[in-house]
């Protein structure tokens, strides 16, 4: 007789504000912590997941969780794999209307209506591309473009050695692209802060002198 199953598999859906995303080596996005009614949970993100996530989800974001758990029989260890993640908004009932946060599916097309593309790969991130992710967030952010502008991480883009590698939404591909040259290029795309803060009407009135 061969030996009993160890693992039973079932599903899960749980909800909890993130914490953290968990890094491997410095550069590969493993999965997320985040803090439920039970504690802090670690859950390991699905392959699709980890390639389509937004990188610039703000700590405290409640988010509704559906995937796979693996449970060890014999250990008592509980393993929680997301297939699905969702922005989930707080309320007396949690049944209103949910945003998506990753994509279920990898071919599905952000709803974001400018794209930054940033290689995830081992050799653009050693050379700088998570603080490159990092410094665009922060960017983003500060122009009040959360909106209008999404990051996303992608495979091999053929210039390992001229690392970090990233596409801006009109298509330009920039390489060699570090930390402290993306206020420069987001002004050269996006505007300076005061043009992309400065209402419709007082950028109609502007004179040349």
């Amino acid at each position: 007789m061969g030996k009993p199953e160890r693992k039973e598999t079932s599903e899960f859906c749980l909800e909890g504000r993130f914490l953290e995303f968990v890094i491997k080596d410095g550069y590969k996005l493993k999965g997320l912590l985040i803090a439920t009614s039970e504690g802090k949970r670690y859950i390991k993100l699905a392959k699709h997941l980890r390639d389509a996530f937004d990188l610039r989800l703000p700590p405290g974001t409640w988010l509704q969780v559906v995937g796979e758990k693996k449970y060890d029989t014999e250990s008592g260890e509980v393993k929680l794999k997301a297939e699905r993640i969702m922005a989930a908004r707080r309320s007396v009932e949690i049944k209103e209307e949910v945003k998506t946060i990753a994509t279920e599916k990898p071919e599905e097309k952000s709803t974001k209506k400018n794209t930054i593309l940033v290689c995830q790969k081992s050799s653009c991130m050693k050379r700088g591309g998570q603080k490159l992710c990092q410094a665009i967030a922060a960017s983003i952010s500060e122009r009040g473009l959360e909106d209008q502008v999404a990051i996303k991480g992608t495979g091999c883009m053929k210039k390992c050695k001229a690392g970090p590698n990233l596409i801006m939404p009109d298509k330009t591909r920039y390489s060699k692209i570090q930390a402290s040259q993306v206020s420069t290029l987001m002004e050269k795309h996006f505007g300076t802060k005061e043009q992309v803060e400065m209402p419709i009407s007082e950028i109609v009135n502007v004179k040349t002198i």
